[in-house]
């Protein structure tokens, strides 16, 4: 009888094993700046950011549908939940995230992520340009008001960051760049901005604290209702944009449905460890794809393990890292996002593709909302799609002894049909009119209540009118709808 032999999982092949672990400790390392300055923007004690960032990233890894991809507290969720905290404190804050959590989990039922079919080519365009930008804009604060050596260490930085790959990918160059900037800097005792500098790192592990000491109240469910709903939103737009992103770069499809709920589930234990919830994190998450080439959930665990291992075992070593040596990282994370091809065929693209792109990342860009800008994108996508679609309607009249037909042809729906109606010779045609519809489709209220106008303007003339020709569908909407559309 032959023996079974237990396949072997793949991250646990040395090389592999490698791999992810190196570049999961460059990601935690880049975690550091990021938790703590979204814990300023909302208003909680740095530790509340840094645990956040460790708990969401060690919880999505199980219940993630998208392998590798890096989830911690957030800009965007952060402007959403800072009002809650400034008005009602931490306790309502951490109330909204469970709830945010558990809307999160709901919308993965009823199918959210089916939506992101809909998304056209041009919006995810926008959304990689307008990323790269953020997170390229996202360091100036970093950079100004420094030292002169602070520019001289981000270039040295820079250069090193291009000029390691082509030596060596055996270590990932950021973690190079990282850890001799930071030895550089001790040695040499160059004065520069550490990551010690940007807030207090914890001197113990997160504690689990239970549910949110509120008041389980309706007066409470108004009060973080909204700013939940928001969170559940934005957080779940922002994760399944940079999944389908991350899908692109490693040419792997990922399963949505299970990322949405995942992202919920995260941000509920997050919550009972007392953090202020979150969602994917792109940047991180290019640097663990794309420059790590991490591909496995190891990778996403150990980012959220070293990161508490870093802040907690080794505060006193990460607290030297100089500011410019992360920098340089995230700004070639912000270069290697950015889609310059999108620039360079820029003349070859319609005008309405170019239009969606940039309003994507103009939205993006006046609200420092990625998910805002994803949906002023989309909506002017529809309205463009819309009014291409409605110029492509077209109807032929034929004259045939005492009868005239109109043959319509194209998608009929609101955009579309309301100029239907004056395209026909009400005063000339004979007593007998036919409206064929073979080559139509009906798709709304609107464009039957057109064809109720048009009939009823001949009626008034004494024109007996005849509408067929309707497909199936077309039929059943109509058949359904006319005459019941008046006041």
């Amino acid at each position: 009888m032959p023996s079974l032999a237990l396949r072997r999982p793949v991250w646990l092949h040395p090389t592999v094993f490698r791999i992810e672990s190196l570049s999961a400790l460059v990601v935690a390392m880049a975690l550091i700046p990021e938790a703590l300055s979204f814990s300023i923007i909302v208003g909680v004690d740095p530790r509340v950011g840094l645990f956040t960032a460790a708990i969401m990233a060690m919880t999505i890894a199980f219940t993630g549908g998208r392998p590798a991809m890096i989830s911690a507290a957030t800009g965007s969720v952060s402007l959403v939940l800072a009002p809650l905290m400034a008005s009602h404190g931490l306790q309502y804050l951490i109330a909204a995230v469970f709830l945010g959590g558990a809307m999160q989990i709901l919308l993965a039922v009823f199918g959210v992520a089916r939506l992101m079919r809909f998304l056209p080519r041009s919006v995810m365009v926008g959304f990689c340009n307008a990323l790269g930008i953020l997170i390229f804009v996202h360091q100036f604060p970093y950079l100004t008001n420094v030292p002169w050596a602070v520019y001289a260490l981000l270039a040295a930085g820079l250069a090193l960051l291009v000029w390691i790959p082509k030596l060596t990918t055996a270590v990932p160059a950021p973690l190079l760049v990282i850890v001799g900037l930071t030895a550089f800097t001790v040695l040499a005792g160059v004065a520069v901005p550490t990551v010690g500098d940007q807030g207090e790192l914890p001197d113990g592990l997160p504690t689990l604290i239970g549910l949110p000491d509120v008041p389980l109240t309706v007066d409470t469910l108004k009060i973080i209702a909204p700013f939940a709903l928001a969170m559940a939103v934005v957080g779940l737009l922002e994760s399944l944009m940079s999944a389908k992103l991350v899908d692109s770069v490693t040419d792997t499809h990922s399963d949505k449905t299970r990322e949405s709920w995942g992202q919920g589930v995260a941000n509920i234990v997050t919550g009972l460890f007392g953090g202020m919830g979150g969602c994917a994190l792109i940047g991180q998450t290019i640097i663990n794809v794309k420059t790590g080439g991490a591909r496995t959930r190891l990778s996403t665990f150990l980012s959220g393990a070293f990161l508490l291992i870093l802040v907690v075992g080794l505060g006193d070593v990460v607290g030297t890292i100089p500011m410019a040596a992360l920098v340089a990282v995230m700004v070639l994370v912000a270069a290697t996002t950015f889609d310059w091809h999108s620039v360079r065929t820029l003349r070859r693209m319609p005008l309405s593709e170019t239009m969606v792109m940039l309003s994507t990342v103009a939205g993006t860009l006046a609200t420092d909302n990625l998910a805002i800008g994803v949906g002023v994108g989309v909506l002017v996508a529809m309205v463009l799609f819309a009014r291409r679609v409605a110029h492509m309607v077209d109807v032929r009249g034929e004259l045939d002894g005492d009868v005239k037909t109109y043959r319509v042809s194209g998608q009929l729906f609101f955009a579309s049909s309301n100029d239907l109606v004056f395209s026909f010779d009400y005063a000339d045609d004979p007593g007998r009119v036919v409206i064929d519809l073979s080559g139509a489709t009906i798709w709304d209220a609107s464009t039957v209540a057109a064809l109720d106008g048009i009939t009823t303007k001949y009626a008034s003339r004494g024109t007996d009118v005849t509408v067929e020709g309707l497909n199936p569908v077309s039929e059943e909407r109509y058949r359904r709808l006319t005459g019941r559309l008046g006041d």
